[in-house]
């Protein structure tokens, strides 16, 4: 549950729901996300999850912190409580062009190359957040055989749907970025769609996600 609200600068409560990084957590985070947003409560501009923290916008001519703070205080949160997921099947091509990073992973890992994707596909992995560029997911948890630590290098642009790992979690770019994480593969699924307003995001908080490969005949026909 929470430990402690406070206010973030002059336009947003921060409630920090302590130090853990694991699912439970984070499933506590995502049902205040869910409930909060539910009330549809005036002056409440955007609610933003991630590991073990929400951040709430407001606007203070609308309702104060205070008042803000007391609704959310009053928010029961039980293992009864309605958790809205889905189950997200993504394609995977692990070709050389899109695998950026494998051989750094054999080398890294002392595993080789069959190993590394059996062990990453056998998994289903929980969304913790979006962020960092939109839509983009943060997966977790990664089989402990495969953590490593991002580049030391990171990359300008990492090209859009690449699979990422590093430490306990697993990422899917959304758009072309800047990245150092591990790049296993890539997605010809589109992750963010800016043109659908209603549901822009494949995987929200909360969601799971299975990836199974496909060869680059296949990725590129998903692709057209």
């Amino acid at each position: 549950m929470i430990k402690n609200i406070t206010n973030l600068g002059d336009a947003a409560l921060y409630c920090d729901f302590g130090e853990d990084v694991n699912i439970e957590k984070n499933l506590e985070v995502i049902k205040y996300f869910n409930e909060i947003k539910n009330l549809n409560i005036d002056g409440v501009l955007n609610i933003t999850p991630s590991y073990n923290k929400l951040i709430i916008s407001l606007n203070q001519s609308l309702i104060s912190f205070e008042k803000l703070k007391e609704i959310i205080l009053k928010i029961k949160i039980n293992e009864t409580t309605n958790l809205s997921k889905k189950l997200v099947k993504i394609p995977i091509c692990i070709n050389d062009e899109f695998s950026l990073d494998l051989d750094r992973l054999v080398s890294k890992l002392k595993l080789d190359k069959e190993d590394i994707i059996k062990t990453f596909l056998s998994k289903k992995y929980f969304c913790y957040m979006t962020g960092f560029i939109a839509g983009m997911p943060f997966l977790g948890d990664i089989s402990d055989n495969l953590r490593l630590k991002r580049l030391s290098t990171p990359r300008v642009k990492v090209p859009k749907g690449s699979i990422g790992i590093t430490e306990q979690f697993c990422n899917i770019y959304s758009f072309e970025s800047p990245g150092g994480w591990n790049i296993i593969g890539r997605t010809p699924l589109k992750i963010f769609d800016k043109q659908n307003q209603f549901k822009p995001t494949l995987v929200n908080p909360g969601d799971d996600v299975e990836f199974y490969e496909v060869d680059l005949k296949e990725y590129n026909n998903l692709n057209e």
